[in-house]
């Protein structure tokens, strides 16, 4: 079974929209946890539109005593302060995700011919201080090859065209399906894991579970949106139910 980490960028959105502390970002991961949740993503982007970095700290402050149980998943980009602060509180994950200026949310997973050597050292950090890394990538070999050359334990693929088929239909999905498996595959024989994120949902996650290997689905947007009308915990359990 596939774990669900719960994205809580979107709570951290509607806070920051009237200023203050409500929202509240920490009683929103300790109802995905009492919901069953076993992990936790957070995306801090530089310009601090959602979750900051005092957000990051004090979620991995409330989930410390719950390590064992409960993951803590740290999106972004490998700038300094991002860096810094993930050698300080050392996740579970350190997902790694290109950014692009003006971008709303991800567009695409790291072009494969970026260049490795920043990126394989710190890699190579990460592994010394026991924080499990995950490269973000589009479905496709030579994207799985780049995560593999810079020494990821994990790929987390990029599944908006997934997505976008899905609402297509059927046809579209199984197609744009057989891609995330044939990249899924390939990254287990490389000895990599396989995580999956962006713009799955109760109607698509589903198909999307078959891909073989699958260790972890980063899920926010859609499950916040739902919790809206039904309530955190409700949606929680109802991705954790898809997923088993």
């Amino acid at each position: 079974m596939a774990r669900l980490s719960v994205n809580v960028n979107k709570v951290a959105t509607l806070r920051n929209s009237r200023g203050g502390a409500e929202p509240s970002v920490l009683r929103a991961v300790r109802a995905c946890v009492a919901a069953g949740a076993p992990g936790i993503t957070v995306h801090p982007r530089a310009d601090e539109r959602h979750i900051r970095l005092d957000d990051v700290r004090a979620i991995a402050e409330e989930l410390a005593p719950i390590a064992f149980q409960v993951e803590l998943n740290v999106e972004g980009d490998p700038r300094p302060e991002l860096v810094d602060l993930v050698r300080a509180l050392r996740p579970a994950q350190f997902t790694l995700v290109p950014v692009r200026p003006g971008e709303i949310t991800s567009e695409a997973g790291w072009p494969p011919e970026t260049p490795t050597e920043a990126l394989r050292d710190l890699l190579t950090e990460l592994r010394e201080l026991g924080v499990r890394s995950s490269v973000f990538v589009d479905a496709t070999k030579a994207a799985v090859d780049f995560a593999a050359s810079v020494g990821a334990d994990r790929v987390e693929l990029y599944t908006e065209p997934y997505a976008r088929a899905f609402e297509q239909g059927a046809e579209a999905a199984q197609a744009s399906l057989s891609g995330y498996v044939a990249a899924a595959k390939h990254a287990r024989s490389l000895g990599l894991g396989v995580n999956a994120g962006h713009d799955l949902d109760l109607h698509n996650l589903p198909l999307f579970k078959t891909v073989p290997g699958l260790a972890e689905v980063s899920i926010g947007h859609a499950l916040m949106s739902e919790a809206l009308f039904r309530g955190l915990p409700e949606v929680v359990r109802d991705y954790l139910d898809v997923l088993r």
